[in-house]
């Protein structure tokens, strides 16, 4: 498998710390609102990801966490007057929702800040200890000047950093790069310290969190949306290396940003739209084809068009698979197990390009034009049938769309028999509207 590294920016060969194992963590939400269809993206490639590793043996381990902590989340509960652990339940809950009609796999764990605030603490202090990291007044900042290759994930230019960030200049900071490692309040939910009362910062939560999950400083795989490059996966690089001389995993990964009608969404433009909305109004499948129908670096635009796009092409493909088990039930017909091992290897092949789901979806593609072929012809051959059949069923799995396949009721072998009967007969009205129920029970 190749992967593009955002850290080299370039594609490299996948090689896992330890043989047919894969540590992977996502930048999971920050829980004071339902999700959006923007943090449905990084949800469904990075579960691809795992997905297209476990076909190949891999034995993965996924940790996605929730950012319970957070300015939002306790604005949230004092408008609404409610303790923060409501508000943050609500939307991890409302998040696990999504995540569960998507037909995601649920990450191995799932640890949430508050649930790491000893170990965050820990950290700092450790940090500070080492010289890392100051205290001033009730606050902590992180000495950027420790890193001294600072900003190498993200690309950026130090000398031009420092300038920009002068404008909103923290004078409490021996540098405007220095970012806050804690955050002294008097509002909110907040957390004793021998540096004084509050809260962590947004950075060094996902490292604490990684090294506590898997009991390691360095993981293969980290990944998150490209607006998490800068300066969150930055910052989360740069402690890592300063504490441990590590870089935190091996792997960075960045998926592209998400527009609607070519146009950044954004709660000032109105354009947000809530996943679970977009979810129960064109489907789960058509959700995770659409997401998955540009490479996962490219940006993505959602549509009416794409949408149409996405329910055509995926409509097409579960349709002739639905055939082939229609015809096999009333052809009292019992299909192998086995696949077509050769079709499936061009589609793994394809997908280890870098996660390359179009080159996959092209696979799918003449895998299902193969199987509607041998479903044409006068003499079937349910062994080819059923090969082609079960590798395209693997190749959907593996981009997470769900196949089920019809189980027809005595009444279903009674309205074939009737359609065939009226077609034979050329009685197409009655034919019309045989197969018009035929539809409505989803076996055509």
């Amino acid at each position: 498998m190749k992967l593009y590294n955002s850290k080299s920016n370039m594609i490299e060969v996948f090689k896992p710390i330890k043989e047919n194992e894969v540590s992977m963590y996502v930048c999971g939400p920050t829980v004071y609102n339902h999700p959006h269809v923007g943090n449905v993206r990084p949800m469904i490639v990075f579960d691809t990801l795992r997905r297209l590793f476990e076909a190949q043996g891999y034995q993965v381990k996924m940790v996605s966490n929730y950012t319970d902590v957070d300015d939002k989340i306790i604005n949230k509960a004092i408008a609404e007057k409610l303790d923060e652990a409501v508000i943050s339940e609500r939307y991890i809950n409302a998040y696990q929702a999504v995540r569960k009609s998507l037909n995601v796999e649920e990450p191995n764990a799932t640890p949430r800040v508050t649930n790491t605030m000893t170990e965050i603490i820990d950290f700092i202090g450790q940090l500070i200890e080492q010289g890392d990291a100051y205290q001033v007044e009730g606050d902590v900042f992180f000495r950027v000047s420790k890193v001294s290759d600072y900003g190498e994930l993200s690309g950026q230019n130090i000398d031009e950093l420092q300038v920009g960030s002068r404008i909103e200049e923290n004078t409490k900071k021996e540098n405007p790069l220095d970012f806050a490692l804690w955050k002294e309040t008097d509002m909110g939910i907040k957390w004793k310290t021998p540096w004084g009362e509050g809260r962590p910062g947004w950075h060094t939560e996902c490292v604490v969190m990684i090294n506590k999950e898997f009991n390691t400083h360095l993981i293969d795989i980290h990944g998150g949306g490209m607006d998490l490059k800068f300066p969150h996966h930055e910052n989360e690089m740069a402690q890592s290396k300063a504490l441990y001389h590590s870089d935190l995993a091996n792997y960075w990964i960045h998926n592209g940003m998400l527009n609607m009608d070519g146009e950044k969404m954004s709660k000032s433009l109105g354009n947000v739209v809530w996943a679970k909305d977009f979810i129960d109004k064109v489907g789960s499948n058509v959700t995770r084809w659409l997401m998955l129908s540009a490479h996962y670096r490219s940006p993505i635009n959602i549509s009416e068009e794409t949408i149409e796009t996405a329910s055509t092409e995926s409509n097409r493909v579960l349709t002739v698979l639905k055939q082939v088990d229609v015809k096999a039930q009333r052809d009292h017909v019992t299909l192998i197990n086995e696949y077509d091992e050769i079709a499936f290897n061009h589609f793994i092949e394809a997908m280890n390009e870098d996660i390359n789901t179009p080159n996959g979806f092209m696979e799918i593609f003449e895998t299902t034009k193969s199987l509607n072929r041998a479903l044409r012809q006068t003499d079937s051959d349910w062994i080819s049938i059923a090969k082609l059949r079960n590798a395209l069923i693997k190749m959907l799995d593996v981009m997470g769309i769900v196949y089920k396949e019809p189980l027809l009721t005595p009444a279903d072998y009674q309205l074939f028999d009737a359609w065939e009967k009226a077609r034979s007969a050329k009685d197409y009205q009655s034919a019309d509207q045989i197969r018009k129920q035929l539809t409505e029970r989803d076996l055509i």
